[in-house]
């Protein structure tokens, strides 16, 4: 009996080794969670044209780290009707002359292993103008103001010295086959401030000749857009290694003449597989 109990002891032992091994960890697990705006973001600086603003990121709570990201906006005057400025994707903006007259907030992103949250800045004093400005919606640039809530700018208002830029051509089908018939090409016009500009004509023809038909001549919408259709004629294509299809684009404003004032002109290549 005496050696049954001594045996019995290592047997004890080791089962409370593993309940205590079993059972210490219980209420010390990691919490996570996600993160929690508790302060929302302040911005800082003169909400003047050509001032410069910065953000704080505000109070979180969640488990750290967090990455934070940034975007401002624009809104009117009561700080409602925003519209996120494009490229404006830091913790610092310079304040633009379309800014002029209405508020700016910005909104960070906080992000972690458990998710992501957001909060917005209460809105900024309205813009005031710049030395630049001419106190009439426009700048010495001739740039007009966009308004809060709109997302272009009239032609009408595009003024010397500001032109009018075509920042981007996309085609569908993306690339030109020798068995490509029709094909839509889409054409983006902004001014030299990069607010896309509704009202402009846009006149496109392919380059050489006779490759591709000649659309008429079309106005950009309220992005700030123009869709054409074209299609391959008896020239395309040009040569039998061909693999740029070059357009010539121009965008001007009714009335104007096509060479002088805002109007700007680009060539332009869309993507060529004759093998595809």
């Amino acid at each position: 009996m005496k050696k049954m109990r001594w045996l019995g002891l290592p047997a004890a032992a080791a089962l409370a080794v593993v309940v205590f091994a079993l059972t210490a960890g219980i209420g010390s697990a990691r919490t996570t969670a996600a993160p929690s705006n508790t302060t929302p973001p302040k911005i800082s600086g003169t909400p003047q044209v050509g001032q410069q603003l910065t953000t704080d990121n505000g109070n979180w709570n969640g488990t750290t780290p967090f990455t934070y990201t940034y975007q401002w906006r624009v809104c009117d005057q009561n700080g409602a009707n925003c519209h996120d400025i494009t490229g404006a994707t830091t913790n610092q903006y310079t304040v633009a002359s379309g800014d002029q007259g209405n508020t700016l907030r910005v909104v960070v992103t906080a992000k972690n292993s458990d998710g992501t949250d957001s909060s917005t800045s209460v809105p900024t004093a309205s813009v005031t103008a710049g030395s630049g400005s001419t106190g009439t919606g426009t700048t010495t640039s001739g740039c007009p103001k966009l308004a809060a809530g709109a997302s272009s700018v009239a032609i009408a208002d595009v003024a010397s010295p500001a032109r009018l830029q075509i920042t981007g051509v996309t085609s569908n089908p993306s690339v030109i086959t020798r068995g490509t018939g029709l094909f839509t090409v889409t054409v983006h016009v902004s001014d030299t401030c990069g607010d896309p500009v509704q009202g402009a004509q846009v006149y496109m023809t392919g380059v050489p000749y006779h490759m591709v038909s000649i659309p008429t001549q079309q106005t950009s919408d309220a992005n700030g857009s123009v869709s054409v259709q074209m299609k391959t004629m008896a020239g395309f294509p040009a040569t039998p290694r061909q693999q740029l299809l070059v357009l010539f684009v121009r965008a001007s404003r009714q009335g104007d003449p096509v060479l002088a004032g805002i109007s700007t002109r680009r060539l332009v290549s869309l993507r060529v597989n004759l093998h595809g």
